[in-house]
């Protein structure tokens, strides 16, 4: 298992994180930690969790849930020194988080202290901000996106008031490093500068989705990854299944997500069934298991810090953290490439 550098942090990172929202959900107890355990010893040191998790559906009842899972899972194995830990803060419009207030000064330490307690653990390694209090272009958002509706001041000073917050608890010894999610290219340049100027918790990170199907990362992202070193960390890296293959044909199996959220967040279409078919003929063709070549695609990127799998089952799980030992040839890039030309934007 390849190691990575977090940003300009002295935290080095396994090329794969574990995800871990279907916990507490699609996931009992038990299996969340028969999970940790695995990839503990597969070389897997980085694990992302978050406030709001689980999800599929995400809801009231079962809110903080899978922070407890993992705070359990520290009691039991006595091993937090081993995991570099990630979680999140959730943003604006969760009703029954903070009464959907978003991103203050005070509520970043309001929302730590949870994250804490739940975790049962005196601090956390890399804490990020869900989403943007001024709103994201991501989920399928990116359609009907209009940045001219923001107002710039109000945006520019939540981003500080919210450095502001997360410098609070880094002086607090509660958080070690900061990072973002769902962000644009202005959003993260906006939190570099202030952190600049202004002596504040620089971000190491941004967790946004990228897979074969959305790779909305790829241009002016890309650039602010590599000049910045804030490193992507790739959520749904299979598109929520749909590269697995499993339901080409319109087929949903029994407990899949799909069972859950039949269009899948809005990612299931004919468009996306036809791109997914294309790349399980390049896998198909190199004798690649479909899983393994679109983790590994996402690891052969430049600006790829970490990339986050999730699993409800443990052959699932054991499939894409072996995609760690798939090396893609330059014949499967360049049929990759050929199937990306031909579905630009599937999703």
């Amino acid at each position: 298992m390849k190691m990575k550098r977090l940003g300009r942090t002295d935290m080095m990172v396994s090329e794969i994180c574990l995800g871990t929202m279907t916990w507490g959900e699609q996931n009992t107890e038990a299996e969340a930690h028969e999970q940790i355990d695995y990839a503990l010893a597969q070389g897997v040191n980085f694990f992302d969790t978050a406030e709001m998790y689980p999800t599929q559906p995400t809801r009231a009842e079962t809110q903080g849930r899978t922070e407890e899972y993992i705070g359990s899972w520290f009691r039991a194995s006595g091993k937090r020194d081993e995991v570099i830990l990630a979680t999140k803060m959730g943003g604006s419009g969760v009703s029954w988080i903070r009464d959907g207030q978003g991103f203050t000064r005070a509520s970043v330490m309001q929302a730590v202290d949870g994250n804490l307690k739940r975790l049962g653990i005196d601090h956390i390694d890399l804490y990020q901000l869900h989403w943007p209090n001024r709103g994201s272009y991501h989920f399928r958002k990116h359609w009907a996106f209009d940045a001219s509706t923001q107002d710039k001041t109000k945006a520019v000073d939540d981003i500080h008031q919210t450095l502001e917050g997360l410098g609070d608890a880094v002086k607090a010894g509660k958080i070690r490093a900061v990072g973002l999610s769902n962000e644009s290219a202005w959003g993260t340049m906006q939190f570099v500068r202030l952190a600049e100027e202004h002596g504040l918790p620089r971000v190491a990170s941004i967790q946004n989705e990228y897979n074969l199907i959305c790779r909305l990362f790829d241009t002016d992202l890309a650039e602010v990854a590599h000049h910045e070193d804030v490193g992507l960390l790739a959520f749904s890296p299979l598109a929520t299944g749909i590269l697995t293959g499993k339901y080409q044909g319109g087929v949903i199996p029994e407990g899949s997500r799909r069972a859950r959220v039949e269009n899948l967040g809005g990612r299931w279409g004919p468009e996306a069934e036809a791109a997914a078919q294309a790349y399980l003929d390049v896998a198909s063709k190199h004798g690649l298991d479909p899983s393994q070549m679109a983790i590994a695609f996402c690891m052969t990127r430049p600006f790829m810090t970490s990339t986050i799998i999730g699993a409800t089952t443990m052959d699932q799980l054991k499939t894409a953290i072996g995609a760690a030992d798939v090396s893609l040839s330059e014949a499967v890039l360049e049929d990759i490439a050929t199937a990306r030309r031909a579905h630009p934007l599937p999703i």
